[in-house]
């Protein structure tokens, strides 16, 4: 077996507990990979999101979710992507867990057209932009318009492998449609005290409720 990465033990017991070392062998040889393959590089510059998953020192994890114009995630080479971090809430959770624990997953996923996702975990640090369009200045400066990075999140690639269709649902893009109920803004929807059918006009933008099914989901 060569496996870009070693197994973890936990893998490893599961797998002879459940009787499936052979098929995990198997998945390992095909489809693991130690670099991003020109499929691969190609599926990460369509993609317009990216979840990601990091953990602090103490393995407390954090899962959350990028996105942007498709290519916002940058493939630097075969070994190594990047994708910019721009002003948010200020928490800087993801950011944060790097600085102690520089170790990433990252899940595209395609669900419009081939109904197939990419696993790329690897090793990550962080880079200020102007260190990072001075080693790669073909970088476009507009990744999303009108932004400007604050940081890149650069991940040397330890290993790439497919994710299956199976239960993929089908996603069709739509126009953001508009519902006759409003929301309050981002800050205050999860607090207590917040009924999502008051009918609550949102202070931050004065604008209806997104409708939660604009983007069609087929299962």
């Amino acid at each position: 077996m060569t496996h870009p990465a070693t197994p973890s033990q936990g893998e490893l017991r599961l797998q002879a507990h459940l009787g499936t070392r052979e098929r995990a062998d198997a998945f390992y040889d095909r489809q693991v990979h130690a670099y991003l393959t020109a499929a691969m590089r190609d599926f990460i510059h369509r993609q317009s999101m990216v979840f990601l998953s990091t953990a602090d020192a103490r393995g407390q994890c954090d899962a959350t979710f990028r996105a942007g114009p498709p290519g916002f995630v940058v493939v630097l080479d075969d070994r190594t992507v990047a994708y910019p971090e721009y002003r948010g809430n200020g928490v800087l959770a993801s950011a944060g867990n790097i600085t102690e624990n520089p170790h990433i997953g990252l899940l595209f996923m395609d669900f419009t057209q081939d109904h197939i996702g990419l696993h790329v975990n690897g090793s990550v640090r962080l880079v200020a932009d102007h260190d990072l369009r001075a080693a790669h200045p073909w970088i476009p400066a507009d990744t999303a318009p009108g932004r400007r990075p604050v940081l890149w999140t650069l991940i040397g690639v330890h290993e790439a492998y497919v994710h299956c269709s199976k239960h993929i649902p089908h996603l069709e893009p739509a126009p953001r449609a508009l519902s006759a109920r409003t929301r309050p803004k981002d800050a205050d929807y999860f607090t207590e005290g917040f009924a999502p059918d008051a009918g609550v006009s949102d202070p931050g933008h004065g604008r209806p409720l997104e409708h939660p099914h604009a983007g069609r989901l087929d299962p």
